[in-house]
């Protein structure tokens, strides 16, 4: 058995974990050392992002990777899609040191083969963690001759390569704010913005610092929207773009400053995407998007002339359809665009581009373009967490299977449908998380009193059918309409944990790791004193442990 675990910290599609603690230098130099091995051309190109430990951290992946023979060409300061163009460009693997959006504290390394082609859990980034484990164990990485480290500016083909792929035409003024929220898009924003004369730029945040002074580096949570609505409204600005950590992620807001759906967002590229295409001699061009997307996304794609595909949600999965399916196009929920001419890979950049081009040549107001593109009512994606999210998804299929004119789909957890020509219209998708005991539901219907009555349905048949028991955590991305169920959380008696924690169930209900916003349950410490059974709170996502004192979690107390 490995001296050293790292499966707490090797996620579906990249590493994640707290710098310093779980993620430190000894364990990127490790995984350096492992990817460079796992590599048949030792090529490399390596960035990271302004996260106040990033440099060191990509010092020592660097270190690890050349001590086995590999060069590395060092591109510094970079926007995750800028490492992937590079890695397109340059045909050589890639690697970033980010933890995208997640809290300061976090760090992470993303990591593809040459053309940006991803690694996932499943096709390699788990044999990485295991080398990673043995040279950690071994205490030492044997040096191959041979590696080095080279300067390498990526910038200005980044720039040359986005231009390209998603020119604005120049033919009417806008004015932008863009948010960078501390993050990579204040580096990249500006040297893309300068070579667009019809756009006047007002940045707001865009001064990298990696300790997010101003709000998380996550656009898709409404709540770090509200500087940017703000200064929209303020400056009478067309539009505004925020962007994560990483800058692989783009939020649009209208002139109102109200949040643009990433699905129609989707469907508004999706067009662009397709006319392209069309205009070359493709017949019917593919577009993929993930289940949760809007009915509006395959309408749309099927009215320009193309053929939609659904996919499950993951951008490992997306890029892998995509490639087989020779998509021109790929969209997610969670506002992660995916471009075949960039290598298939996602870019905030690219969306943003698009969409400015798409309101120049409209003539039209930002809200008004997305009008067309937002034709039905929307829940958002609500969290809730049963005691058993399987069960409670089975007898929802169970309910629902029977009903004339329903369809089911589980090609991605739960999709029920029904959408006939007659009666009402309506479809939900019920997903289990990947790193939480958590249901997320998303509804759509093509009126408002629909959607909100199977929404409610569909809760109400959750939270029954855990005996009162369920932990409800509403958390809206698209957050299209203002009216979310809410939990009732008075009245509510004292709870003793099997930890010794002594709370309020509202308490324990909404209590959240701090370092990476999982939930927490129930756990023995792995290190008990002299081996004995320590009762602790542990999260469910990267494994944080937080001991009971007195009966508050110290977490809590503030002396963790």
């Amino acid at each position: 058995m490995t001296e050293h675990d790292l499966r707490p910290i090797v996620l579906a599609n990249d590493v994640r974990g707290v710098a310093g603690v779980t993620l430190d230098e000894d364990v990127a130099r490790a995984f350096g050392a492992a990817f460079a091995d796992s590599l048949e051309a030792k090529d490399l190109i390596l960035g990271h992002d302004m996260r106040l430990s990033s440099p060191q951290l990509a010092r020592a992946f660097a270190d690890g990777a050349v001590r086995r023979g590999a060069t590395v060409g060092l591109a510094g300061l970079s926007a995750t899609d800028q490492l992937y163009c590079a890695s397109g460009l340059y045909r050589a693997a890639g690697a970033m040191i980010t933890a995208s959006h997640n809290p300061g504290q976090d760090n992470g390394i993303k990591l593809c083969l040459p053309g940006a082609r991803p690694i996932s859990r499943d096709t390699g980034l788990d044999d990485l963690r295991v080398c990673a484990e043995e040279l950690l164990d071994a205490g030492e990485i044997p040096e191959i001759p041979g590696g080095r480290l080279q300067e390498l500016d990526t910038l200005e083909d980044y720039v040359a390569t986005v231009l390209a792929l998603a020119p604005v035409p120049g033919t009417r003024r806008l004015t932008v704010v863009v948010d960078a929220g501390n993050g990579m898009a204040g580096l990249t924003m500006p040297a893309v913005a300068e070579h667009l004369p019809s756009v006047g730029m007002s940045g707001l945040h865009l001064e990298l610092d990696g300790s997010f002074p101003h709000h998380p580096a996550d656009p898709t949570d409404p709540a770090n929207l509200t500087d940017l609505a703000a200064r929209v409204r303020e400056e009478g600005a067309d539009l505004g773009l925020a962007f994560d950590g990483d800058a692989d992620r783009c939020t649009v807001v209208d002139e109102t400053g109200a949040p643009v759906p990433p699905s129609a967002v989707t469907a508004l590229i999706a067009e662009r995407e397709i006319a392209r295409a069309r205009a070359r001699g493709e017949e019917s061009p593919t577009v993929v998007a993930n289940v949760v997307s809007s009915r509006h996304v395959a309408e749309a794609v099927e009215a320009a002339g193309g053929r939609f595909t659904v996919t499950p949600v993951g951008h490992s999965l997306i890029k892998a359809i995509m490639e087989r399916e020779d998509a021109v196009f790929g969209g997610e929920h969670s506002a992660h665009y995916y471009f075949r001419e960039f290598f298939r890979a996602d870019s905030g950049m690219l969306a943003a581009l698009h969409v400015l081009a798409a309101l120049e040549e409209s003539g039209s107001s930002m809200s008004a373009l997305v009008a067309g593109h937002t034709p039905y009512a929307a829940s958002g994606e609500i969290n809730r967490r049963p005691a058993s999210a399987a069960a409670a998804r089975e007898a929802i299929r169970a309910a629902f299977a029977p009903r004339e004119g329903v369809e089911i789909d589980e090609l991605d957890g739960l999709t029920v449908r029904h959408w006939g020509a007659a009666g009402e219209q309506w479809w939900f998708s019920l997903r289990s998380s990947n790193t939480q005991q958590a249901l997320r539901l998303n509804v759509e219907a093509a009126d408002e009193p629909t959607m909100r009555a199977v929404r409610d349905e569909v809760l109400g048949m959750i939270d029954e059918g855990t005996g009162g028991d369920t932990v409800h955590d509403d958390t809206v991305h698209e957050h299209e309409h203002e009216h979310e169920h809410e939990e009732e959380s008075g009245g509510e008696v004292a709870m003793r944990s099997e930890a010794g924690f002594d709370g309020p169930a509202w308490l324990r209900r909404t209590l959240r790791c701090p370092r990476c916003g999982a939930e927490l349950a129930d756990a023995v410490a792995l290190d008990g004193a002299q081996g004995g059974a320590d009762h602790v709170l542990r999260c469910t996502g990267q494994g944080h442990e937080y001991r009971i004192r007195g009966g508050i979690p110290v977490l809590i107390a503030g002396r963790d």
